[in-house]
């Protein structure tokens, strides 16, 4: 299997094998050969690995079975291999490393030595033999055979929408997009883009649309072609033209002069890159004609629609249109309490994709009694039926073909190993790419680094909607994501059957590469039949004395039971993830040390303190402190040679000790790129050492809150941050600063010169006025100011910062903040957190490139006085979840009128996880307060009117505001905190 097998075949296995070699008088003649060999072996195995592709098409040929039970020969071997190699040469990035290693070797008893060559020899044999094997059974690596090229060169939208023909849902989306090409601007190319995973719907939203009476009638001459049928682009427009007329011959100049002169409709389904680049150059702005496209592809979307066009992203079906479906196709008699619950399981498991929905359904029509623990112990069983079933082949295709048409297997390995989180469990998009680098699942080539190519590697798995982003994402980066629930299902039953991933509990844990424990109240999310999931013991048992565990990576949720002892018993581990392990406490961390390959440690919030020994951890590149209780950190810990990532708050745990003192604990060359975040008090101790890290990209500061703070302290904090913000002017990447200083005031900040270089920069605190040196930050992208009390002129200084992107404002009140004609002439993305309902005022000619605007307060009445018609980019309107019904209907009419249709999205406000200090928002469903009464309405909107009138508010008149407002609005929140304008630190954000 080519995933399991990528696993192995690392680019750190070549190069510890490399560095071996090079020591060649240190090495006895016959380890050198057998050494040479298995090298030229692992290239030959790769090699193989890229021609084959092992889908697991049921029918498969006996050629295609024997090369697929060769390439798991190869891959048993390859991670052998692996294993002899990395039990002796743990660390490849450390130079001279080989040198270490053998110098280790020698001093150990002759015995060991020779057991090192023993076992190379032996693989060595190995691989010798499956090299006859091959030969003797003709056993040839082709790419899968007849049917895998099949599927996985037929279309998913083919096989996918056509296989709904009684839709769900689809009255919403249909009549939005016709509305929108029946009002759209005569003489003017209109293209809409629908893009969404395989199976939800595309061609059957673009189809009801095609077939609309509205349309019909105001488009009589139609097209509708299938992309993926046509290789060539002329062999596609030949196809549009001939169902418009036959008189006219197929050529590009013949077409458009058509197009120019006939009002058409196109859909073209399934379409790509290549397609659509030549398409495109037969268009003009003149033709009344307008082109409907449906892609799996964001990026293709984007590119169909950049000109004068509109991209409609498919949503999921939500649990009651599930049901409605599941009941059309399965329960149409209806359902009794006990099915019910089988049909919950079904709707979760299927997570809205109406595909998978029909296809569940048909599968389920073949039972003589029909029962809701069926429809359980289905959903358990969900990979094995897909994988098997013939009710499940066009579902089997749209999945296999996401998954095989993914640019090399780097990127496929990469997603099989999101499977080790639960369906549906947010995944943080930074730790899945840390993790990707610690298991060398990132292979960079040419002159990019391996985060570069992660986060490419990333954005691919978004742009082709395999894994969403379920977080605000209001800066465009995406925080939070989750696989798409079938796709998971699919890709766990893969990399099970690949022996990639398994639970720990399963009783052939041994063969697996990477293990995870969950609570069993939660196991069903994983889909875990009784097949995968054999309980045994976790590792306390007589037998696992002995167990070699070739597991890299071992991540628990929930609580671990008896293996939270055990786990450092995986001596190969590379990653440890236990920040959601509930039960581990200090005592279980006492061995880590002996984790000598480990490069990513996460704890979890039972962990008060670490142990005396994890400076031992060599290897070791992230460490993640956040839900820990950890409030001091060994300076010792800051030594480690490959630490690069550091999260946590913790003060240095050391005090008096001169600069030239703690630069001793530091590497040679410290790697630390980091730095989020440390305490900054009395002590200095980080704030030095932060001159000698220079490498550092990324720093979190919060200072002690305390009414006797040091002057000195201040100053220290003061020059850090200089000196942090002046070494980036050598630099055009990412260089980041968040500072908290709580209660203090922020002033301290004057002082520091201008001329410096951040990317992004985050404060909370108060301050008396605007720091100078943020509006001369010429590389400044990303800023958020919160609870700072600035208001007027300090806000509207801002607009100085001409190549900011995104500006988030977390303020009690913005009331008096003006944004005039030309300013923030780069901004895209404005997000204003306010506690008084009162929104700033943005003349017409500012934010002329604004694609994004939040106003997140759940008292917002009406529109505020914002003007989204002065927005010719904008794309998208997000609002706190709890605004008024009356507020959200005018939003969408506004919205409806504006030429681009911007999307009115909805956030939800959850209680503060990690601090005291800091609120999230998330992404809801849509709004959650039914509606509030006129008067309230009424009262607000003339508090409003009035306030904006005057422009500018001054402090004391917020006071009166606030007292007057808590009698207005049953459902003010608290603002106790926020007497003086301060917004309330349980009410921030940053």
């Amino acid at each position: 299997m080519e995933a399991a097998v990528a696993s192995a075949l690392t680019k750190e296995v070549a190069l510890k094998l490399v560095s071996l070699l090079s020591e060649k008088h240190k090495l006895s003649k016959g380890l050198m050969e057998d050494l040479r060999f298995i090298r030229t072996e692992l290239d030959m195995i790769s090699s193989a690995r890229d021609t084959h592709s092992h889908l697991g098409n049921p029918g498969a040929s006996a050629s295609a079975s024997q090369a697929a039970v060769s390439m798991d020969e190869m891959r048993d071997l390859a991670h052998d291999i692996e294993d002899c190699i990395d039990r002796f040469l743990p660390c490849v990035a450390c130079e001279g490393e080989a040198s270490t290693v053998l110098h280790r070797m020698k001093k150990a008893v002759s015995s060991t030595r020779s057991r090192f060559a023993a076992e190379i020899h032996k693989l060595r044999r190995r691989l010798k033999d499956a090299h006859e094997r091959r030969v003797n059974y003709d056993v040839h690596h082709h790419s899968g055979g007849a049917s895998s090229s099949s599927a996985a060169s037929s279309s998913p939208a083919t096989v996918a929408d056509a296989a709904e023909s009684d839709p769900v849902g689809i009255e919403g989306p249909k009549q939005e997009l016709v509305d929108l090409l029946l009002g759209s601007e005569p003489g003017k190319l209109s293209t809409i883009s629908i893009v969404g995973f395989g199976g939800s719907g595309k061609t059957t939203l673009a189809r009801a649309v095609y077939e609309s009476p509205g349309v019909v009638q105001s488009y009589p001459c139609r097209a509708w072609a299938m992309a993926s049928q046509h290789r060539d682009p002329e062999g596609l427009l030949t196809a549009i033209l001939r169902q418009f007329t036959a008189d006219v011959p197929p050529d590009r100049s013949s077409i458009k002069e058509f197009l120019q002169a006939t009002r058409c409709l196109i859909v073209i389904d399934d379409i790509n890159k290549q397609h659509w680049d030549a398409i495109k150059s037969i268009l003009t702005k003149e033709t009344e004609s307008r082109i409907i496209v449906t892609t799996a592809l964001q990026s293709v979307a984007n590119a169909c629609s950049s000109d004068d066009g509109y991209v409609y992203k498919m949503s999921i079906l939500n649990a009651e249109h599930s049901k409605v479906l599941l009941n059309k196709k399965v329960f149409f008699r209806g359902c009794s309490p006990e099915l019910e619950r089988g049909s919950t399981a079904i709707v979760e498991k299927c997570d809205g994709l109406p595909l998978a929905l029909v296809s569940v359904a048909k599968f389920l029509l073949g039972e003589n009694e029909l029962t809701g623990s069926h429809c359980a112990q289905v959903c358990r069983s969900l990979g094995h039926h897909m994988e098997k079933e013939s009710d499940f082949t066009k579902l089997r295709q749209v999945l296999v073909n996401n998954y095989s048409n993914l640019s090399g297997y780097p990127l496929r390995t990469s997603l099989l190993y999101t499977s080790l989180f639960p369906n549906g469990h947010p995944i943080r998009k930074n730790t899945l790419i840390r993790r990707w680098l610690a298991e060398g699942y990132v292979q960079c080539q040419y002159k990019r680094s391996d985060l570069e190519v992660a986060d490419e590697n990333f954005r691919e798995l978004v742009d082709r909607n395999i894994i969403r982003p379920i977080d605000a994402s209001n800066n465009a980066k995406v925080k939070t994501c989750k696989t798409h629930g079938i796709m998971h299902e699919f890709i766990l039953h893969k990399s099970m059957s690949d022996y990639f991933i398994t639970s720990l509990h399963d009783q052939n844990r041994s063969n697996f590469r990477h293990l995870f424990i969950q609570n069993p109240a939660s196991g069903s999310a994983l889909g875990l039949n009784q097949h995968q999931h054999q309980q045994t013991s976790p590792i306390n048992n007589e037998a696992s004395n002995s167990e070699k565990f070739r597991a890299r990576s071992l991540t628990i949720f929930g609580n671990a039971g008896e293996a939270a002892s055990e786990f450092y018993k995986c001596k190969l581990l590379r990653v440890l993830d236990l920040e959601e392990c509930n039960d581990l406490e200090d005592d279980h961390l006492k061995d880590i040390h002996k984790l000598w390959h480990l490069k990513y440690l996460s704890l979890g919030g039972a962990i008060s303190d670490l142990p005396r020994k994890i400076d031992k951890l060599h290897c070791l590149e992230t460490l993640d402190l956040r839900k820990t209780k950890i409030e001091i950190l060994p300076v010792e810990l800051i030594g480690l040679p490959h630490l690069a990532h550091l999260f946590g708050k913790f003060k240095l745990g050391t005090n008096n000790l001169k600069t030239s003192e703690l630069v001793k604990f530091l590497p040679k060359k410290s790697k630390l790129k980091t730095l989020a975040g440390f305490i900054a008090d009395e002590n200095p101790g980080f704030l030095q050492l932060m001159d000698h890290m220079n490498e550092l990209k990324k720093v979190k500061i919060w200072c002690e809150s305390s009414s006797t703070t040091d002057n000195n302290s201040l100053t220290h904090i003061s020059n850090a941050v200089q000196k942090f913000a002046q070494d980036g002017m050598d630099t055009t990447g990412v260089r980041s600063l968040s500072l908290d200083f709580g209660n203090s005031l922020g002033d301290f900040l004057g002082s520091i010169q201008e001329y410096c270089y951040l990317s992004s920069l985050k404060l909370h605190g108060r301050l008396n006025q605007l720091p100078q040196f943020i509006t001369s930050l010429c590389g400044l992208t990303d800023l958020c100011l919160s609870s700072t009390n600035l208001t007027g002129s300090d806000l509207s200084n801002l607009c100085k910062l001409r190549y900011l992107l995104y500006l988030k404002l977390v303020e009690a009140n913005l009331g008096s903040f003006i944004i005039k004609k030309g300013d923030f002439p780069s901004l895209r993305r404005l997000c204003l957190v306010m506690q008084v309902p009162i929104a700033p005022t943005i003349e017409e000619g500012a934010l002329p490139y604004l694609v994004s605007l939040q106003l997140l307060c759940e008292d917002l009445v009406g529109l505020s006085g914002i003007k989204i018609e002065y927005h010719d980019c904008l794309e998208e309107v997000a609002l706190d979840s709890m605004v008024s019904m009356k507020t959200v209907e005018m939003w969408e009419t506004a919205a409806k009128k504006h030429p681009k249709r911007p999307k009115v999205t909805f956030l939800k406000r959850i209680d503060p996880s990690e601090t005291q200090y800091t609120v999230k928002y998330v992404a809801a469903d849509g709004p959650a307060r039914e509606k509030k009464s006129s008067i309230e309405f009424n009262q607000v909107q003339l508090t409003q009117n009035m306030s904006q009138k005057k422009c500018i508010i001054q402090l004391g008149t917020v006071n009166k505001l606030n007292s007057a407002l808590k009698q207005m609005i049953v459902s003010e929140p608290e603002l106790s905190s926020a007497g003086n304008g301060v917004m309330p630190p349980s009410a921030s954000i940053c």
